[in-house]
């Protein structure tokens, strides 16, 4: 039973649907997917064509908006939207270190997660698509990972698609993690000096920090350990558009002077465990690599192995050199499932994901190829989650689609750009731009 209410502005109708865990067991196993609904209040009874939004990550639910934030109200002109949270996530069926153990041990937990990349994805949209659209196709609008999956859905299934706008995820169609990672790194770098340059009392901040997490190693109120590598890794918040100033104001208050000497402020490492715990969202740091596994060669932890190859970033030897400290940005390691009170218990079922070596392709390039369904993608110029150059290739292989370089907002544009990456991008979408 479908249960519909209201917000400012909109309708809100909670939707439920049962797919297989694996599409090529239809009878097998099933699991359970939770979108919500909207729709323009005055329009609530009109015959509107869909959009589906699949959300970035991976492993994050849909945005929980009110009324008609950020790019929400420029889709509902024109489209019903279903917010889908994607299997595993929001009020779908979780995968976390409470549920993992249902599956039993290790090695049964990391071949259920098998499941929960961009091929099945896409597959339960079209499984649940006739029951939303009468079978017609709808519009996707794909988000960072939601974009990946949305090449996918280009290359697998495009009769599904009557149109795809996405924004900041535009994948490499065969690039191996390691690829992904080299090109990261650079750009993480910039990132980290465009915020010193901002805030230049950062750098010393930063360094104090650092120091004292490598003197103490403290474990945080909820129990997180905060060694230094986890301090550097809030360089993901400088892929987003207020990221530097949000991490500026972190750093600023970190200390507080006790009858023991200085220490970490409680309100630090709260906002710190905050910002660092997977416990909302174990799927990022479980399947983040494996979402770009394609062939017989292991990921095998590779943001930890090439960030070997990047000394600078070694916090031991900046501190010695007396150079700025370098954040790191959008990566998984394992010292966080030893880190993590959410992600310790499933530390040996992330190694077995690492190890697998068969992997399924998730692009089609001839597909690509001939695609005809229409087609425009924001790209961010330097975006610190995908590599813009990456991003550029596969727009080349993409037939008919139309690219808008940007250099005006970060990773999260459609998001703090209200209604106008969204409103570009569907007028390019049309040849209207």
């Amino acid at each position: 039973m479908s249960l519909t209410y209201r917000q400012p502005g909109v309708v809100l109708t909670d939707r439920r649907f049962t797919v297989p865990l694996d599409h090529d067991d239809p009878a097998g196993e099933t699991i359970e997917l939770y979108a919500r609904e909207v729709v323009a209040s005055g329009k609530a009874d009109d015959d509107l064509p869909w959009l589906i939004y699949l959300q970035g990550g991976p492993g994050f639910g849909a945005n929980r908006f009110i009324g008609k934030q950020a790019w929400l109200g420029r889709a509902l002109e024109e489209y019903r939207v279903l917010l889908l949270d994607q299997r595993g996530t929001g009020s779908s069926t979780p995968a976390n270190r409470q549920t993992l153990p249902l599956r039993g041990g290790s090695r049964e937990q990391a071949e259920y997660l098998t499941h929960f990349r961009a091929d099945s994805i896409v597959r339960d949209c079209e499984a649940i698509r006739p029951q939303v659209t009468g079978g017609a196709p709808w519009t996707v609008l794909g988000q960072s990972f939601g974009g990946f999956c949305t090449v996918h859905y280009l290359s697998a299934a495009p009769e599904g698609l009557g149109a795809a706008v996405i924004t900041g995820g535009l994948p490499s169609l065969d690039a191996h993690a390691d690829d992904v990672y080299r090109a990261a790194y650079p750009r993480i770098e910039r990132k980290v000096d465009a915020h010193y340059a901002r805030y230049p009392q950062d750098v010393e901040r930063a360094r104090r920090i650092a120091e004292h997490l490598l003197q103490h190693e403290p474990v945080l109120p909820g129990g997180y350990r905060l060694t230094v590598e986890a301090f550097q890794s809030l360089g993901i918040l400088l892929g987003g558009s207020e990221g530097s100033h949000r991490l500026h104001f972190l750093l600023e208050d970190a200390f507080v002077r006790t009858g023991q000497g200085f220490a970490l402020s409680d309100a630090f490492q709260e906002e710190v465990q905050s910002l660092l715990s997977y416990a909302g969202h174990p799927l990022y740091a479980l399947v983040h690599e494996a979402i770009y596994g394609q062939d017989d060669r292991p990921t095998a932890w590779s943001a930890e192995r090439v960030r070997a190859e990047f000394p600078q970033f070694d916090a031991a030897k900046t501190l010695t050199d007396d150079e700025p400290l370098l954040f790191t940005g959008e990566s998984v390691h394992p010292w966080m499932f030893d880190n993590d009170p959410a992600l310790r218990p499933l530390r040996e079922t992330a190694h077995l994901l690492a190890g697998r070596t068969d992997w399924t392709p998730l692009y089609d390039r001839a597909r690509l190829a001939a695609n005809e369904v229409p087609v425009a993608a924001a790209i961010y110029h330097d975006d610190m989650y995908v590599d813009t150059g990456h991003a550029l290739e596969t727009a080349r292989t993409i037939r008919g689609l139309h690219t808008w370089v940007t250099d005006e907002f970060e990773h999260d544009g459609v998001r703090a750009g209200g209604s106008r990456v969204l409103d570009r991008l569907l007028a390019l979408m049309r040849d209207e731009a």
